[in-house]
């Protein structure tokens, strides 16, 4: 069976804050220039990214947003249990897998502005994320756990059981 450094080192997937380990697979080479889109987005950027990440016990899905969209996608290994707090007060719960048949969904779409945080469900959770527009360094928030266990007291329980909260 297939190892999650195995993958972690076939690929050259390093440490992230947020997301276990990450390797980004694609900036595009259209940049859109500062000022071009509305708020949030103030730094210039690339038209869309795209990253490989693995997720692990030891290397988890920290509480946190980007102001960018996103589209999870499963490869391989164990489903995701995913917990999304939207910038609209409501939360949502979704498992990102391949077991289709079971409620798994092989694809996930994480609105911009939506904090989120996700434990694996046995070993390890290979998937990639594309985003548009592309992310830079400053779309990336982390989230206070104790702050959203308050707003979102339906997830508290997620919030601050899942990985490693951050602060």
């Amino acid at each position: 069976m297939t190892t999650a450094r195995e993958i972690v080192d076939a690929l050259g997937l390093e440490p992230n804050q947020t997301c276990g380990y990450v390797r980004v697979t694609f900036g595009s080479p259209l940049q859109l220039p500062a000022g071009t889109l509305p708020h949030p987005y103030t730094a210039a950027r690339p038209l869309g990214s795209a990253l490989y990440f693995l997720v692990a016990p030891e290397a988890p899905v920290r509480l946190h947003r980007i102001a960018n969209d996103q589209l999870y996608h499963y490869y391989a290994g164990d489903p995701l249990d995913l917990v999304l707090m939207l910038p609209d007060g409501s939360t949502a719960q979704h498992v990102v897998g391949g077991d289709v048949l079971a409620g798994e969904v092989p694809q996930l779409l994480i609105p911009g502005g939506t904090f989120h945080t996700a434990r694996v469900r046995g070993e390890w959770f290979f998937g990639g994320s594309t985003e548009w527009p592309g992310v830079v360094p400053s779309d990336v928030e982390l989230g206070d756990s104790d702050a959203l266990a308050q707003r979102f007291p339906d997830v508290a329980e997620q919030i601050r059981t899942y990985p490693v909260p951050s602060r």
